[in-house]
């Protein structure tokens, strides 16, 4: 696979670390002092692999900024989107925790700035700092707590289903704009693998939320004036 990636430079200072990475706060200074001396920022394109399933794993990886998408595929080889993640996620540390193969494949949504660190340095960080073990187990929870409000919704209609999806996102990494809350236009179909329905049904539904002025939306934005508004129409 061809590396598209740039080297933004070798290594990061303590403050900014902790900044850009919330998973380090709480940490003794000399713990993440350690981290950020092997710490890699890396810039990718949208539409780049990062990982793909089956692949052994080396690293630990931080999104700096940008979206990325965690997927699989059915027995059908039908795409299955797992989880959007963006700024201050973590992901990759599967493989680095239980020494397997990774599980998924990991691809960028947009322009996406990432920081890595080796699956060792991350293993010995849980194993030696224990506000770092209880920050794994917490993340561990909230993306567990994701997929089981999503299989609540399977039966749930596809109001329900579009409107969680967005709901989803803006609980991840929602930012508060002019227009209220906003998170990246994403294509319908990345709307359409995390709800679980058809693209057009995606499209309609968007358009239907649009009419009644619960999102806004232009090339690159979508915009929720009323986060409690557009939680309501979930039944």
């Amino acid at each position: 696979m061809e590396d598209q990636s740039r080297y933004l430079e070798s290594n990061i200072d303590r403050e900014e670390l902790i900044k850009l990475v919330p998973f380090m706060s709480g940490l003794p200074e000399e713990s993440i002092h350690k981290i950020a001396a092997h710490f890699v920022t890396i810039s990718h394109p949208a539409n780049q692999v990062l990982l793909l399933e089956n692949d052994w794993g080396g690293s630990v990886y931080f999104i700096l900024e940008g979206w990325v998408k965690i997927r699989t595929y059915n027995l059908d080889g039908k795409e299955v989107t797992l989880n959007i993640i963006g700024r201050g996620e973590i992901f990759g540390e599967m493989a680095a925790m239980d020494k397997l193969p990774r599980s998924t494949d990991a691809i960028t949504l947009t322009k996406t700035l990432i920081g890595r660190i080796p699956a060792e340095d991350f293993v010995n960080l849980i194993n030696t700092e224990p506000t770092a073990g209880v920050h794994l187990v917490q993340l561990m929870a909230k993306r567990l707590r994701q997929v089981n409000r999503r299989l609540q919704l399977r039966e749930a209609s596809s109001v329900s289903r579009v409107a969680d999806a967005i709901l989803f996102l803006v609980e991840g990494q929602g930012t508060e704009g002019e227009q209220g809350t906003e998170i990246p236009n994403l294509p319908h179909r990345e709307i359409s693998s995390l709800s679980g329905l058809a693209r057009e049904t995606v499209t309609r539904v968007l358009t239907k939320l649009e009419k009644k002025g619960l999102i806004q939306r232009n090339a690159d934005f979508m915009h929720i004036p009323d986060v409690p508004a557009l939680e309501d129409t979930i039944c």
